[in-house]
């Protein structure tokens, strides 16, 4: 990790916090893939846009089988992650977590369908949370349609976007009856949880460590004013109630600022007496599941989530395979 932090330093990118967003979302999807795992080649990859509360949604379905392959062995339709990329509600895209993606879809067995939602500051918070929700409701409805269970559905994502996952499990729990479903799991990878960024991870890590203090101050005046950080749309632990809520599995990397209030709100859902799985990768950053082609923590991170997502979906274990998608 060390290492690629070194290789990070000497490229001397501009900050993301010293760039305009529209420059920092060019910045990012170049940066993108440099560090993370080929494109996995899938039999079944499409892009539809789904109806939001302000016109179309994109989003992109993954399955590592074929439709006709997929109803064989499963008669009522793939499980699926409905899955929200990271980016600090600010940055990212379909094509900066394509891959991550890919591997999710490929080391599990359950299909995928990514969200492309609005970012702001054009479209200020709860614009980002607002989409995730009329995703998850589409999805609910077409799930079959598309080949997949609407029984076996689970939310996930990395950053900000397992923030907008774990807030789209507590909205699932409130709206079960409307919703038809209830969520097989929630995946938070590094997720965000507090309102002020105020924990001493965030003092630890301040500098140095990939995620600066500087850069989520950026991404925090972008989307959200400070007035309004203590809804618990932007900070899932200001929620007042966190019974009932789906099984949760967390991926949490040791040098990373939002750690300590990942392992809060881990801890937070497991006293109000819900299932938790915590996976802590030690000594290394934040977005270190996409860096695959760098670091074995980032494949060992992917494996632990598709084995979660088998478990939560009743799936057998998955056959090994290389990055590339090939039977080891």
């Amino acid at each position: 990790m060390a290492a690629v932090l070194e290789r990070i330093h000497r490229a001397n990118r501009p900050s993301f916090h010293s760039l305009s967003p529209k420059q920092a979302r060019i910045a990012y999807l170049m940066g993108a893939e440099i560090l993370d795992l080929p494109r996995a080649p899938l039999p079944r990859i499409e892009n539809r846009a789904i109806p939001g509360p302000a016109g179309d949604i994109s989003v992109r379905l993954y399955a590592s089988v074929t439709r006709e392959d997929a109803a064989a062995t499963h008669p009522a339709g793939l499980p699926v992650l409905l899955y929200f990329h990271g980016g600090g509600f600010v940055i990212g895209s379909l094509e900066t977590h394509d891959s991550l993606c890919r591997q999710l879809a490929l080391r599990s067995g359950a299909a995928v369908v990514a969200v492309d939602y609005r970012l702001a500051p054009e479209h200020p918070f709860p614009a980002a949370v607002d989409d995730c929700w009329a995703a998850l409701a589409w999805l609910a409805k077409a799930a079959p349609e598309l080949g997949l269970d609407p029984a076996r559905i689970a939310v996930g994502g990395d950053s900000a976007g397992g923030t907008l996952a774990a807030v789209t499990a507590l909205h699932a729990r409130d709206i079960r009856d409307d919703l038809g479903v209830s969520l097989a799991m929630q995946l938070l990878i590094t997720p965000g949880a507090t309102a002020h960024a105020d924990t001493d991870s965030h003092r630890r890590f301040a500098k140095g460590h990939l995620l600066d203090a500087d850069t989520i101050a950026w991404f925090f005046n972008q989307y959200i004013p400070a007035e309004r950080r203590e809804d618990w749309r932007f900070a899932p632990l200001q929620a007042e109630d966190h019974e009932g809520v789906a099984p949760a599995c967390f991926v949490l990397a040791e040098a990373d600022p939002l750690i300590d209030e990942g392992i809060a709100y881990a801890d937070l859902l497991r006293a109000n007496g819900n299932a938790v799985r915590l996976e802590l990768f030690r000594g290394v950053t934040h977005d270190f599941i996409k860096m695959g082609r760098s670091i074995p923590e980032a494949e060992q991170a992917l494996d632990a989530c598709a084995d979660a997502l088998r478990e939560a979906f009743g799936l057998d274990a998955a056959a090994p395979t290389t990055s590339s998608g090939e039977a080891a």
